[in-house]
């Protein structure tokens, strides 16, 4: 029962965090997510609609209902929380706390929750920048624009894409070109199929792959 609760979570998270990205969420989306076969997907999307977490719209999209986006919020949350635990108080390396956290985040109780809450002073966003949901602090907005769509300029990471967090290599990348959300980067060039930025680090090329997920700040 507590893979079938797993698989229900898991599903559930990545539909909320494919809508963060401004995206409309279909199967084909989830298959590619979640590296996983198509019939699956299907099966357990239907699963998940006939228990009322989720709406399957006349354009092949899926929604989530209210039940589902208040265990999503939920899970996301307790991701974030877990995320910045490991990396803040435990002191993991950025670029693993994602997938670590991918293993907290199913057993953190509504107690646990709450002292994390606490312990960390409620934080606004993740270790990658993305925010927590339920946060007293909230986030500053601000406009932000993917790194591929520049070819010069000064900027600051905001955040990193929920996607990007899934490519182990890529997150090695960016860590390694010190580009964390709030570290500063010059770009300056584009070349085929990649950018080149300068940071604290030195130059570095990061493949359009990468850049199309990192969102930056450009000074006014």
């Amino acid at each position: 029962m507590a893979d079938h609760h797993d698989t229900t979570e898991e599903y559930l998270e990545n539909i909320l965090e494919i809508e963060e990205e401004g995206v409309k969420v279909m199967r084909a989306r989830l298959v590619e997510r979640l590296g996983i076969s198509a019939a699956s997907v299907s099966e357990t999307v239907n699963r998940l609609a006939d228990q009322g977490y989720l709406a399957l719209e006349v354009d092949r999209t899926v929604t989530l209902t209210h039940k589902g986006r208040t265990l999503a919020t939920q899970v996301v949350r307790r991701h974030r929380l877990a995320e910045r635990l490991l990396m803040d108080v435990i002191g993991l390396e950025w670029e693993k706390v994602h997938r670590e956290a991918d293993r907290w985040e199913h057993v953190i109780s509504d107690d646990v929750e709450e002292k994390l809450i606490a312990l960390l002073g409620d934080p606004a966003t993740c270790p990658h920048g993305n925010p927590i949901p339920g946060s007293k602090r909230g986030r500053r907005a601000e406009t932000t624009t993917p790194l591929a769509q520049l070819s010069t300029g000064q900027v600051t990471v905001s955040r990193i894409s929920e996607k990007l967090e899934l490519d182990d290599e890529g997150l090695r990348l960016v860590a390694r070109a010190r580009l964390m959300p709030g570290c500063t980067a010059t770009v300056s060039r584009s070349d085929d199929g990649g950018i080149v930025v300068t940071t604290a680090t030195g130059e570095h090329r990061l493949p359009d792959r990468v850049a199309e997920q990192l969102h930056v700040v450009v000074p006014a």
